[in-house]
């Protein structure tokens, strides 16, 4: 099959939201639609088994959250598509930021009750920075919650985008009837059985017609028909060109737990949605049409199967295509590596495929070869950027609680390093190691993972210390360079790259140290060169 046709066949995009508001149920019922799965999985119940597939590490599945992106591929009326569910908890936000590296586009999610919320507002930024095209799902509409006009302004005030509702819902809570498909034009009837996978839709052509009346009641009918007057009045008319400059942002109403909502949201979203996009390189704009092939390492990934201790690159293929077998340039080692079994995904599971496309995500066995930021191409040399290390906010010495054990410590830090879960610095003065992470809970997360998939044990030991700053001197022979380093030599330390950190324990600090010394260059993100 030739490659545009491939290419305009794909969909990759990711889903963001707050923790809780039904982002990886979401996900679940995406899959169901496209016949990926039987049944959908539960995030959180103790009376069912059977775990949302997304969510497939154990420490998932115990505390009902995500803590890593997961890549799930399926195919709905004749489209491929790609979804990466990200994290929703702001301790893991930096694995969420670098996956939105590898999106064309994106669903947020957002609780019918709860609104507009902190996390949702950073992720919506970093999408909005990008101009990654948006489609807002308001969520648990079967739950008491906001009024529909009053969360769309909190959507376009807090979030700062221009919203245009494609469905609107018919009541809320006990009172919720259905949901009007502004789309379709159609009334999709709710029953409150997540049973059923797909709910009964009525088509409406005009809603001043009596059968409307008939279907949801008349009372319910005349609200709806003025909520509709007023929603048309407010809210420009859908423009994909806009949506696609990531100027006007859709909203759909729905209920992901019980499959409501969501085939409208997959049915509109097959249509509008891009297919991959053109993506910036340190050299130039490559299109995912041209022949030769090229990708980035956005994830990378150990022990998806604790069993055998395997480790996974994720890979974003951006232009031409991928064949198995086949030499491809590394960039940065200048080396060609051949793949006998890359993978494709959905959750845990994997499939070997023997070719991929521009927008699909390849999973290549890695045996410590990758970092993240990595470029694969068929022989140019190529640099994609944006996928930079931000200033921790957290710090912590790790120790050995096991010396028998220091080999498997230390292959094991060094692997949840290059995962992009935290990052090491050694300090200079006495090679101490000290971990850096955005949130509190990542520490537990690399303390339970050292324990259960490689057998190490460790303590933590606090270090105060107020940000991370990669250090850029003008000129690195110059006295006031040397004097820095001589100054500060307790607060030096380098990172896993053999970068230069400068270690500030307080803003007052930091400010001091940028006056006394105004050649040397502090950074709170790794990639400024």
């Amino acid at each position: 099959m030739n490659l545009s046709k491939e290419i305009k066949r794909r969909r990759t995009f990711g889903i963001i939201s707050h923790p809780d508001a039904g982002k990886t149920t979401l996900t679940e019922k995406l899959l169901l639609f496209g016949g990926a799965i039987q049944e959908a999985g539960a995030v959180k119940s103790n009376k069912i088994k059977k775990g949302a597939t997304s969510d497939f590490m154990e420490i998932e599945r115990q505390r009902g959250i995500s803590v890593a992106t997961s890549v799930l591929a399926f195919e709905y009326k004749g489209i491929k598509i790609n979804i990466l569910d990200t994290p929703g908890h702001k301790d893991f936000a930096e694995d969420t930021f670098r996956t939105l590296t590898a999106v064309d586009s994106v669903i947020v999610v957002i609780d019918v009750a709860k609104g507009v919320e902190e996390q949702t507002e950073k992720l919506v930024e970093v999408c909005r920075m990008r101009k990654i095209p948006m489609i807002v799902f308001i969520n648990k509409l079967d739950r008491e919650g906001k009024d529909a006009f009053e969360l769309l302004d909190e959507i376009e005030q807090k979030l700062g985008l221009a919203v245009t509702p494609l469905s609107f819902p018919i009541g809320m809570g006990y009172d919720f009837k259905g949901i009007y498909n502004i789309w379709e034009k159609n009334v999709n009837l709710f029953s409150g059985d997540s049973k059923k996978n797909i709910e009964e839709t009525i088509e409406i052509k005009d809603i001043n017609s009596n059968e409307l009346d008939d279907l949801i009641g008349s009372a319910s009918a005349k609200n709806l028909r003025e909520e509709l007057e007023l929603t048309q009045g407010v809210y420009p008319a859908f423009n994909r060109d806009e949506y696609l400059a990531a100027a006007q942002h859709p909203v759909f109403f729905g209920s992901a737990l019980n499959n409501f909502g969501v085939r409208e949201l997959l049915d509109c979203f097959i249509q509008i949605a891009p297919p991959p996009r053109p993506k910036e390189s340190a050299e130039r704009l490559v299109k995912p049409e041209e022949n030769d092939f090229s990708g980035f390492v956005f994830k990378i990934h150990a022990n998806m199967d604790p069993k055998h201790r395997d480790r996974l690159a994720f890979v974003k293929i951006v232009s031409g295509k991928f064949e198995r077998n086949k030499p491809y340039l590394h960039v940065r080692q200048g080396k060609n590596f051949k793949f006998s079994s890359p993978n494709a995904f959905f959750a845990e599971r994997k499939e070997i495929v023997d070719e991929s496309y521009p927008g699909d995500i390849v999973g290549l066995h890695d045996t410590g070869n990758f970092k993240i930021g990595d470029t694969l191409t068929a022989g140019e040399e190529l640099h994609y950027k944006g996928i930079p290390s931000f200033s921790p906010e957290h710090f912590r010495y790790i120790n050995n609680a096991d010396p028998m054990k220091s080999k498997q410590l230390e292959k094991g830090i060094d692997q949840l390093m290059d995962e992009g879960v935290a990052q090491l610095f050694t300090l200079e003065l006495n090679g101490r190691k000290v971990i850096g992470t955005v949130g509190a809970l990542q520490y537990e997360v690399i303390q339970y993972r050292l324990e259960h998939e490689y057998g190490a044990k460790c303590t933590y030991e606090p270090l105060n210390v107020f940000k991370a700053c990669w250090v850029e001197p003008n000129d690195p022979k110059s006295e006031e360079f040397k004097e820095f380093l001589r100054v500060k030599q307790k607060y030096m330390a380098t990172d896993k790259k053999g970068q230069l950190v400068f270690f500030a324990d307080s803003p007052f600090t930091l400010q001091m140290t940028e006056q006394k010394f105004p050649n040397v260059k502090l950074h709170s993100v790794s990639e400024f060169k």
